[in-house]
């Protein structure tokens, strides 16, 4: 399951960040990318919390809506500051577009069956946004005040990931031990 989910978000954000590279973005394209990733966080975490009853992964689950909730907060502060606003490009089309097929496969599951694969989404989309961010989207910001939002974001990121794997090792036991 884990690399077809994986798999899942190669194909959907891949194609976008190719076409990025081949055409790099601009910083308002950037400003949108970096809104739509965070708020596909945090209304992921906001259905995670509907539907678990895992300790754990509500725990993980409100951490995405409140850290990545800040992000946003600063990145429209940032984008207010500077008069740019965030403009809709390919990538951020390719992430609402995967973050829709991930929810309506999410919002048909319950229980250990939800638990696990909302993780599983979790560990491969926060890889998934830290290379993006690294080799993507640091390089290619021209507002110095952008690149370091985004150079100061990617220690959170690594940080959720981490802590996805932790509960995802957590769920996997749990699972193993039935």
């Amino acid at each position: 399951m884990r690399s077809s989910l994986v798999l899942l978000v190669v194909l959907f954000a891949a194609p976008a960040f190719a076409e990025e590279k081949a055409a790099p973005p601009t910083d308002p394209q950037i400003a949108d990318i970096v809104l739509t990733a965070n708020t596909i966080d945090i209304d992921r975490g906001k259905v995670a919390l509907s539907k678990t009853k895992n300790a754990e992964v509500k725990q993980f689950a409100q951490q995405m809506i409140d850290d990545h909730g800040a992000s946003n907060k600063e990145a429209v502060a940032l984008a207010t500051r500077l008069g740019v606003k965030p403009e809709t490009n390919a990538t951020s089309k390719s992430l609402k577009d995967g973050a829709k097929k991930a929810a309506a496969r999410l919002k048909k599951e319950s229980g250990a069956k939800f638990d696990k694969d909302y993780i599983d989404t979790e560990v491969a989309y926060h890889q998934a946004v830290i290379d993006a961010v690294k080799d993507v989207l640091i390089p290619n910001a021209q507002n110095k005040d952008l690149k370091q939002l985004l150079t100061d974001a990617v220690p959170t990121f690594e940080g959720h990931l981490q802590h996805a794997k932790n509960v995802q090792s957590q769920l996997g036991a749990k699972t193993a031990t039935k």
